[in-house]
């Protein structure tokens, strides 16, 4: 069963916290999927990945991208993980399959009451199934964890 990192964003938006988790996941060696909510947000995503400064470069590739197998992030708005991917990163509370995966990030915008209220309801459901949880809150010096 996966542990379950709840990422509750107060200072940027997804596309300016992403790269850093994601740029963090590679250098720890692993692979990562990006779950999106639908294709607008994939596409926006993705550019956001290129446009990136830090890190200076995070390959990546979605389902147009050939031979996505070969890509360490994985952006989509589908179930697929074709690089076997052990990190999976959710969108705004996007629903996944969690099988094959040992770590998800849950990453939802503070600032839009209805995502904070859904990832409370999120965050109660995997903790009746007993899944391992952890709260992370963006502070000014980075990533906050609550105890």
């Amino acid at each position: 069963m996966p542990e379950i990192g709840f990422y509750h964003l107060t200072r940027t938006d997804i596309s300016a916290a992403l790269p850093a988790l994601l740029g963090r996941s590679l250098a720890a060696g692993e692979r990562a999927v990006v779950k999106c909510r639908d294709a607008a947000e994939v596409a926006a995503i993705d550019a956001a990945l290129w446009q990136c400064a830090k890190p200076e470069w995070l390959p990546h590739g979605t389902s147009a991208t050939p031979h996505p197998e070969w890509q360490p992030i994985f952006v989509t708005d589908g179930d697929e993980n074709p690089a076997a991917a052990a990190f999976l990163f959710l969108i705004g509370g996007g629903n996944a399959a969690l099988a094959g995966y040992s770590r998800v990030f849950d990453l939802f915008d503070g600032n839009i009451e209805a995502e904070v209220a859904a990832a409370r309801v999120r965050w109660a459901a995997a903790k009746a199934v007993g899944f391992g949880l952890t709260y992370w809150q963006q502070g000014e010096a980075g990533w906050e964890r609550a105890r």
